[in-house]
């Protein structure tokens, strides 16, 4: 195999300004509800605040139990702001004990896909617990209203259909501590609404891998030998007889801040070192080992992995 050229490094920073600002692995959240199970990839780096605000709930286990509260198909599916608790009698929904409001931290488009921050309007620094789902390219409403709303991961792996499908779910006004929510019930057949009937989330667990394998791109963070760090992802391009990954060129970005888990490239043996990738909800593969294979097209291919 050829080592790296200079070329490449080249191109790599030419396209530092280009484009993509959330292509490299951050921690990721699975949470397991009566629908099926969905992940959130969270921008940690992009968005330091709000993800450690995320965090911390999740540390709290304020979501679990929790439910979807509001629905609005074709727009968004938004949580966190209440959950089942056991009452005196009977189980029982009550509001989320929430932390001080963060600074919002908007960088990133509202795009389908992509979570956000749901806050108090006209006040664009009032976000606590409450975090929804863009069912749909949202960026010409929320990127512009109240400061920007705060995009801090987006739903990898096939979660979306978990989303799809509570979206197709009859909707009720639902009294939640004196305001009317929309909420999105499950095996509904007429008021009153039932505990049973909310979308629960049972449990949150939290992974964090070097690399995130979705819909047939690989994202990481890569010190290339500068001591910089650059967000990256590789599109699989050829799966026979070898696994073979492309460079795409406007994921590239810069990083204000080093992961602490990262991935290393040598541009001696022309080798990308991956610590760790996760590639579905429940699998994290260790030592991911890639061999540049045409630089002119900046082609990685698979040699190992554990």
């Amino acid at each position: 195999m050829r080592p790296i050229q200079t070329s490449y490094k080249t191109a790599l920073f030419t396209c530092l300004f280009s484009l993509s600002t959330i292509t490299q692995a951050n921690p990721v959240a699975c949470f397991n509800t009566n629908m099926g199970q969905f992940c959130i990839e969270l921008f940690e780096t992009q968005t330091p605040i709000t993800s450690a605000n995320f965090l911390n709930y999740i540390d709290s286990e304020a979501y679990k139990n929790g439910i979807f509260h509001r629905s609005v198909p074709g727009f968004v599916i938004q949580g966190g702001g209440f959950k089942i608790v056991d009452g005196t009698d009977e189980k029982t929904l009550a509001q989320v004990n929430t932390f001080p409001p963060i600074t919002n931290e908007f960088k990133i488009s509202n795009t389908r896909g992509t979570v956000a921050m749901a806050k108090l309007s006209g006040n664009p620094n009032s976000a606590t617990s409450q975090w929804f789902v863009n069912l749909a390219d949202n960026s010409l409403n929320l990127d512009n209203q109240n400061g920007g709303f705060t995009v801090f991961g987006r739903v990898i792996f096939d979660g979306m259909k978990i989303f799809d499908a509570i979206e197709k779910l009859p909707i009720v006004k639902v009294n939640l501590d004196g305001s009317l929510t929309d909420a999105p019930l499950k095996d509904f057949d007429g008021p009153p609404a039932l505990i049973s009937n909310f979308v629960q989330i049972d449990h949150v667990a939290v992974t964090h891998a070097a690399g995130v394998f979705s819909e047939g791109t690989l994202s990481f963070a890569v010190d290339i030998g500068t001591g910089e760090a650059l967000a990256v992802s590789l599109r699989l391009i050829e799966d026979n007889p070898a696994y073979v990954f492309e460079l795409d060129p406007v994921s590239i970005a810069s990083l204000p801040t080093i992961p602490t888990s990262i991935a290393t490239f040598s541009s001696g043996s022309g080798q990308l070192h991956i610590p760790s990738v996760m590639i579905n909800a429940s699998t994290v593969v260790k030592n991911v080992l890639m061999q540049l294979s045409d630089a002119k097209s900046f082609q990685f291919t698979l040699i190992s992995y554990e």
